[in-house]
């Protein structure tokens, strides 16, 4: 999330893979909202919804640690498929927290949301995007897209969105040159280095990475497309050192492949959005989805320390 324009919003874009109704659905019906709203490792209930100019939503947010956040939001403008405008973070005597407006557009087939949080002062929104930071707020917005994306194709996948300040050039030439990709992918406190690389399509590089206290671990990537500067699409499979495939060793069940897509877009000349979606490939187990699914909150966190590598290097 960011602060641009206004130092005292806090704005956020996403796309996600699925039309206006399905979206606009996920997030005035209630049973569908209690699927992805909050944090990873968040539950909700709803305790009234009356979706309208006027109304409001009294809900309790679960955290994982067994704390509950009870709220109240007061919708001030309902405008269906297009437009939410309400105050977020109040409850009873406790004033809200800020100001939400939550723009919806139709993008060929596909759905942009615009969030925008408007907060008193510029000091406050800088405090609020580390609380969302602190948080993993927006995980929320990933969520979503995960519900969405099994929603319409019954599969379960893994979203990360993230915006850098960058141009679209600058960071595919991060996510496909291996000397750029090693600095910031391992996971923190883990080293990469590549042992052959052919970042072309058809290709298939080598790696090496090693983790905290010496464990090696290697990998092979299979690079399916590479749409310069707006899309790449490869395979990932765990192997040892002669590069046949075998299963991780921190897992009893985790799929043997795969396949990680990353789409990359402008939202100013210098800025851009890299969302990555991660899903097994067929022919996983159940128990390897069930694990995959398990281990969502650990991804966030794993990509999450790479992105801020990514960032570093990009400053």
């Amino acid at each position: 999330m960011t602060t641009k324009n206004r130092p005292n919003e806090i704005t956020l874009t996403r796309v996600y893979d699925a039309p206006l109704q399905a979206v606009w659905e996920a997030w005035t019906v209630p049973e569908e909202v209690a699927q992805w709203w909050g944090p990873r490792g968040f539950t909700l209930t709803t305790h009234s919804r009356d979706l309208r100019t006027g109304g409001n939503w009294h809900y309790t947010m679960h955290g994982p640690d067994g704390t509950d956040y009870e709220n109240t939001t007061q919708y001030l403008e309902v405008v269906p498929q297009q437009r939410l405008i309400y105050d977020h973070g109040g409850h009873k005597d406790r004033p809200p927290l800020f100001r939400v407006t939550a723009l919806f557009t139709e993008r060929n087939g596909r759905t942009q949301l615009d969030l925008s949080m408007a907060l008193a002062t510029p000091a406050a929104a800088e405090e609020m995007r580390g609380f969302i930071k602190k948080a993993g707020g927006e995980s929320t917005w990933d969520r979503l897209a995960e519900y969405l994306g099994k929603r319409r194709s019954g599969k379960e996948q893994f979203f990360i969105a993230r915006s850098f300040d960058a141009g679209i050039e600058r960071v595919y030439e991060m996510w496909t040159d291996p000397v750029h990709l090693a600095q910031w992918l391992p996971p923190t406190g883990s080293t990469m280095r590549f042992l052959r690389t052919q970042a072309q399509v058809g290709g298939c590089s080598f790696y090496l990475m090693e983790r905290p206290g010496g464990e090696v671990m290697y990998g092979l990537v299979k690079y399916l497309a590479l749409e310069k500067p707006h899309r790449i699409v490869y395979t990932q499979q765990f192997c040892d050192e002669k590069e046949r495939v075998i299963r991780p060793p921190f897992f009893k069940d985790w799929p043997e492949t795969m396949l990680t897509t990353v789409e990359l877009a402008v939202e100013e000349p210098e800025r851009t959005r890299v969302t990555v979606r991660w899903e097994p490939l067929d022919g996983t187990t159940a128990a390897d989805i069930a694990e995959f699914v398990r281990q969502r909150g650990g991804m966030t966190m794993g990509w999450t320390g790479s992105f801020e590598k990514l960032e570093a290097l990009l400053d």
